[in-house]
C-alpha cells in the first residue's frame, strides 16, 4: 500500500478482516510480520519514531481518555516537546464544534461524563487541531447519530482541504455508503488481504 499527500482512502470488508490491525500497524502500534512502514521512501526506527508518531496520527474506535475537563486535555499534546512550535487555538475549536452542532461549554465537559459519541469527536478533534500529513481513522462515526456522523465527515473534508496536497486520510468504514461518501480510492480487506484496490474519477 501506498498513500500520498491529498488522497482520501477509505477500507471496508468484515468484522475480523484486518482492518484494524492494518491501522495500527501502520501507526507503529504493533509489529509488521511481513514488510516495512516506510515514511518519505525511508525505513521508521529509532530517533525517527516520535517524529513519525506527530505527523501520522492512529483515532481508536473506542477510545479512551483521562479524567479531566475536555479543554485541558485537548491542550495537553501543546505542551509535548515533539510539537514544539504549534499553538493551541481556542477560535479554531470553538469553530469545530460549532460546525459538529456542540456549544463551546463542550471544553467544560469532564471526560468522564461524555458518551461514546462525543469521546470519539474529542479524540478528532485533539488529533486534527495538530494538523498531522495522516489520520488513520478507525470507524471514528460509529457511536454518533446520523446528523452527527455527517458533520464529522464534512468537517474531516474541510480539514483536508486547508492542505490539499499535504494531508491524507485512511478511514475504515463499517458501510459502503459512507466510504462512497469520505473517499477517492476504496479498499476493501478479506481475510487480512487488500482484495480490491478501486480509483474512483
Amino acid at each position: 500500500m501506498h498513500i500520498t499527500g491529498g488522497e482520501r482512502i477509505a477500507i471496508s470488508g468484515p468484522t475480523g478482516s484486518g482492518k484494524t490491525l492494518l491501522l495500527r500497524a501502520l501507526a507503529l502500534l504493533d509489529p509488521v510480520a511481513r514488510g516495512r512502514i516506510l515514511w518519505h521512501d525511508t525505513p521508521v526506527g529509532g530517533g525517527r519514531v516520535p517524529e513519525f508518531r506527530s505527523r501520522v496520527i492512529y483515532l481508536h474506535q473506542q477510545p479512551t481518555l483521562v479524567d479531566e475537563r475536555v479543554e485541558v486535555l485537548l491542550r495537553q499534546p501543546f505542551a509535548w516537546k515533539i510539537h514544539a512550535g504549534k499553538q493551541f487555538s481556542k477560535d479554531r475549536l470553538h469553530d469545530w464544534l460549532k460546525h459538529l452542532g456542540r456549544p463551546a461549554s463542550f471544553l467544560e465537559k469532564q471526560t468522564a461524563d461524555l458518551s461514546g459519541g462525543e469521546k470519539q469527536i474529542v479524540t478528532l478533534l485533539r488529533a486534527i487541531q495538530l494538523d498531522p500529513q495522516l489520520l488513520l481513522l478507525d470507524e471514528p462515526t460509529s457511536a454518533l447519530d446520523s446528523d452527527s456522523a455527517a458533520a464529522l465527515e464534512t468537517l474531516v473534508a474541510d480539514w483536508l482541504g486547508e492542505a490539499p496536497r499535504e494531508r491524507a486520510t485512511l478511514w475504515v468504514c463499517h458501510n459502503a455508503p459512507q466510504a462512497q461518501r469520505v473517499a477517492d480510492r476504496l479498499l476493501f480487506m478479506h481475510r487480512g488481504q487488500l482484495a480490491t484496490d478501486e480509483a474512483r474519477a
